[in-house]
């Protein structure tokens, strides 16, 4: 029940981000439909909750990750999943499924239709009668091809005022850049010239959230998505949703309300639904979306990817450990979303304060030698800088300059997923990552886009006969991941809010221990970063504990823990 307090909550919020803009009696007007769209969607659906819990475990993909010529490709990756994925993953991140115009998804040119070629509606609530949906709600732009768009040219609604145009005074010159392209595209409209905002592409224009018909429009996209079986939402580009003269225009006051706004409202929905912003930012600017848990659910880990490969290349734990131990706790069901590999690449953003200009240097380098190629964002509109290394977490991890040959190109695949999957919060795989993917040469060569070489679609067909081989490579990954999820799966230790304390073994080794949050678990989490054989002096408690990827663990002189190049153990108490 929608209680007073809960309306001047939203009130309050509504007041903090539009009140310079609007008078009271419009203020009054758009919290009147926020109340009436929460009352009517609770009518409707009875209560449900759930929570989180050491088997929620995420699988990302395209809703063509797997296809067929014969089927629409929901359908096909839903079969694929049940038989290959289902014991593994309980929630799926469909990556934007409406009809687009470019950047694979994320130029929507309608948010309320599903692609045609991928499916429809119906076929996105049949997923979720089986596993959890998450969905992106491409909240910052929309495509210049787009619905909107068009209608906004018109001066016709729903469009009307929905992008933002700024004149030639606003002052751009703080502004933040995730991109190297022209900012402001000068068009002639309504009778004067104007300037369109396109932080991410010419075919992305900003949306105008000093509208606040345009918050009211995605407050009733996400209604409309969880009617249709999504639970977890995905704010992509977030953090660049408000602009004010003179400033970053990212990470601003009214950004962060807007999201608080929206947990306000899912939290007073029938239906338990979870936030996840994409912040690819600076640690302490993307930590900043928890707010005071009132903001995000989830927040992206972004800094474990770098800082993960980095450990792996140059088998030193320092930078990464440093890190960990500095990361702080999550608690209330508030977690990261662990993962190495996106549809995007490996930001760089994220190791801002954690890498020194040198060691980052190196970094791009050895990225570079391993098949990188890399996209740039323009820093006070002159300078470039590396904004993501675009590259499969195959071919990130295949040579180092220490292991030149790539002899032991799987064992570091597979512990650097162990990490991942035994860290602090809940993991996240990339579709392509399960099958040990390499980088999609061809499909750059016809494209040009660098992401591109990370975003290979499978032939149902083929990818089923790979895994039916069990000398394929597909199959040798797909497997060996198989077992660190279905061990997770198993261990109250590893649940996302379970505390973790970080253990120092030197710059060779990465480890932390993982407690359940009933204090009864206990697990002692070891990798050796090295191409080396590393021995290293364990405490008697940790030396009686099982290893859950085998009965024994190897002891020399009943106190040296010996582990084989690239090595992960999971000790556990019980």
């Amino acid at each position: 029940m929608l209680t007073q307090k809960d309306q001047k909550t939203i009130r309050s919020r509504l007041d903090k981000i539009y009140k310079i803009f609007l008078s009271k009696k419009d203020i009054d007007y758009f919290e009147k439909e926020i109340v009436q769209i929460i009352r009517q969607f609770n009518k409707k659906n009875p209560k449900k909750k759930k929570s989180i819990s050491e088997k929620t475990t995420l699988v990302i993909c395209y809703g063509d990750s797997v296809y067929s010529e014969k089927k629409k490709s929901i359908k096909v990756f839903q079969n694929f999943f049940r038989k290959k994925l289902k014991n593994y993953f309980n929630t799926i991140h469909f990556l934007p499924f409406y009809p687009s115009s470019s950047d694979s998804g994320f130029a929507v040119k309608d948010h309320y239709k599903v692609e045609n070629k991928l499916g429809n509606w119906l076929d996105i609530k049949n997923v979720s009668k089986s596993s959890d949906v998450m969905a992106d709600m491409v909240i910052n732009h929309s495509s210049a091809r787009g619905f909107w768009f068009k209608n906004f040219l018109k001066k016709k609604e729903p469009g009307k005022d929905y992008f933002l145009t700024v004149d030639s005074k606003f002052n751009t010159s703080k502004v933040v850049r995730p991109r190297d392209h022209k900012l402001l595209k000068k068009i002639n409209i309504f009778k004067k010239s104007d300037y369109l905002w396109r932080t991410f592409s010419p075919d992305q224009i900003d949306l105008n959230f000093k509208n606040p018909s345009v918050l009211i429009e995605f407050i009733n996209i996400m209604i409309h998505l969880i009617n249709n079986g999504v639970t977890i939402f995905r704010l992509d580009a977030i953090a660049y949703l408000w602009k004010e003269k003179g400033t970053k225009c990212i990470n601003l006051k009214q950004t962060h309300e807007i999201i608080k706004l929206l947990r306000n409202i899912i939290d007073l929905l029938n239906v338990q639904t979870t936030i996840i912003t994409e912040t690819n930012l600076p640690e302490r600017e993307n930590l900043s979306y928890f707010g005071k848990n009132d903001e995000a659910n989830w927040i992206y880990n972004f800094s474990l990817p770098p800082l993960l490969i980095h450990a792996f290349l140059f088998e030193n734990s320092s930078f990464l450990n440093k890190w960990s131990k500095n990361l702080p706790n999550t608690r209330n069901e508030n977690c990261y979303l662990n993962f190495i590999a996106s549809h995007d690449g490996i930001g760089i953003r994220p190791t801002e304060g954690l890498l020194n200009e040198k060691t980052l240097n190196n970094f791009l380098k050895r990225l570079k030698k391993n098949g990188s190629k890399f996209s740039y964002r323009k820093v006070q509109n002159k300078v470039k800088k590396v904004y993501e290394a675009n590259i499969t977490v195959f071919d990130a991890l295949k040579k180092s300059d220490y292991d030149p040959q790539g002899k032991f190109y799987l064992e570091r695949y597979v512990s650097a997923h162990a990490i991942m999957i035994s860290f602090e919060g809940i993991p996240a795989i990339y579709f392509n990552s399960m099958f040990g993917t390499s980088n999609d040469e061809a499909k750059f060569i016809i494209t040009g886009n660098n992401r591109d070489v990370n975003r290979y679609r499978w032939n149902y067909k083929n990818i089923t006969n790979k895994l039916k081989i069990s000398n394929t490579k597909q199959n040798i990954f797909y497997n060996k991941l198989c077992i660190l999820l279905n061990i997770r799966r198993k261990q109250k230790a590893f649940h996302p809010n379970a505390s973790r304390f970080n253990l120092n073994f030197g710059q060779k080794i990465f480890a932390f221990m993982r407690v359940s949050k009933n204090k009864k678990q206990t697990i002692v989490c070891i990798t050796n970063l090295s191409s080396k054989i590393q021995k290293t002096k364990i405490d008697k408690k940790y030396r009686k504990m099982r290893n859950l990827f085998s009965s024994t663990i190897q002891i020399e002189d009943k106190k040296f823990l010996i582990l084989k190049p690239f090595e992960t153990i999971w000790l556990s108490n019980v």
